[in-house]
């Protein structure tokens, strides 16, 4: 059972910026673009670059995220070697508690990683969409001989301020950790992908784990305290297209950046497919008075109104004299005849009736007013109910504060 290289994938997350959209489900679990679920791109990427045994550490509402993975089959990571394994928090002889942090959760599955005896560990997040070959992170690791090699990327100076900044060498070592700093160095920052060499990362683990004052996070404790002790580590340079899809905002320009050729998220991409979960639905029906513009469909949708500019997940229905525009609507969504959908969010299942306005465009509305409308999964809005822009409903359809 020995490995070179395992992942553990941090996929807990409450995700509490996505408001409603994970009000029964964790981060890592929403749907993005269409087909996927933001899980994916981590599982995908691993698959791609040959690591082909992945703990996944879940805590926040795992049913949803756990039916989802399964036996890991879709990323090709049902194998008998290795393997998906779920790594909830759990109760031993001693006790239990919650996972208290990102490094906390790792030390509460020591045990597991000593399974397969690694010389590396790639410690991933579960709720970013991008594309990277871990297996040239790990390489670089090798070749500098650091204890742990994290991934970075240049960020414009005005966000620097909201990242966690490493300082490098000319050799691109990092001397210094700064933490969401007011004027910083640089503007190379942390993407919370690290490649540790496992038998200093156990050690460390332990020392943290017994230092009561810790947070038991990598960023605020692990990784300062290697730079003090002047351990080497490494900064690896990601240039392609990366986000965090921490808040409704950056969801939905993640799931608009997918219909633009310019953004970097290429998905038609077959050097390296994004692998997900497939739906058992019938193809979708585009009606004799659709009308779809520079948008993404998908199976057992049924299209008889105008969709322009949004993306369509699974099980979709746009009725005639509909609009959608501008807007990602999840999985099971009606809306109905006549309805009008724009910048918006919609939750899984839910039910737009007869006449609806949801959202409007920016140039229809004040700029302090406006910003994207979202509906929770399974709301259902009566005939002709108006939703403003910048409002948010929750499952019975009243609104909630952001």
């Amino acid at each position: 059972m020995k490995k070179e290289c395992i992942a553990m994938l941090l996929a807990g997350g409450q995700g509490s910026r996505l408001y409603v959209l994970t009000g029964d489900m964790a981060k890592p679990a929403v749907p993005f673009g269409g087909k996927y679920r933001i899980i994916d791109f981590p599982l995908s990427n691993c698959a791609n670059s040959g690591i082909d045994t992945v703990g996944v550490l879940t805590q926040y509402r795992p049913l949803e995220l756990n039916a989802y993975i399964g036996n890991g089959q879709p990323w090709d990571l049902d194998n008998s070697t290795g393997g998906v394994y779920i790594l909830p928090p759990y109760m031993g002889a001693a006790g239990g508690t919650w996972y208290k942090g990102t490094a906390n959760a790792i030390y509460q599955n020591i045990a597991f990683v000593d399974r397969f005896d690694p010389e590396y560990v790639v410690i991933l997040s579960g709720d970013h969409i991008y594309k990277m070959d871990y297996s040239k992170m790990v390489a670089r690791h090798k070749a500098t001989g650091a204890v742990c090699t994290i991934s970075v990327m240049e960020v414009p100076w005005a966000e620097a301020p909201r990242f966690g900044i490493m300082n490098v060498d000319e050799n691109d070592m990092i001397t210094e950790f700064e933490e969401k700093p007011k004027s910083p160095k640089s503007n190379l920052a942390s993407m919370g992908i690290y490649v540790f060499s496992w038998p200093l990362l156990r050690e460390s683990l332990q020392v943290d784990e017994a230092d009561l004052a810790s947070d038991n996070d990598f960023g605020k404790n692990i990784i300062p305290a290697l730079l003090h002790s002047g351990k080497r580590l490494a900064a690896y340079r990601f240039e392609g297209y990366w986000k965090d899809v921490g808040t409704l905002e950056s969801l939905w320009d993640a799931n608009m950046d997918m219909l633009s050729p310019e953004s970097g998220l290429d998905l038609m991409d077959e050097s390296w497919p994004i692998y997900a979960r497939t739906v058992s639905m019938p193809t979708a029906y585009l009606g004799a008075g659709a009308d779809v513009r520079h948008s993404a469909f998908n199976r057992g949708n049924e299209i008889e109104g105008a969709v322009h500019n949004s993306v369509l997940s699974a099980g979709v229905t746009v009725a005639e004299d509909a609009l959608v525009n501008y807007s990602v609507l999840m999985p099971g969504v009606t809306v109905g005849r006549g309805a009008v959908v724009q910048y918006a969010i919609v939750g899984e299942d839910s039910t737009i009736g007869e006449g609806c306005r949801v959202g409007s465009e920016p140039e229809e509305t004040d700029p302090a007013d406006w910003g994207l409308a979202v509906l929770a999964p399974g709301c259902r809005l009566d005939a002709g109910r108006n939703v403003p822009p910048k409002t948010m409903l929750d499952q019975s359809g009243a609104e909630v504060k952001r």
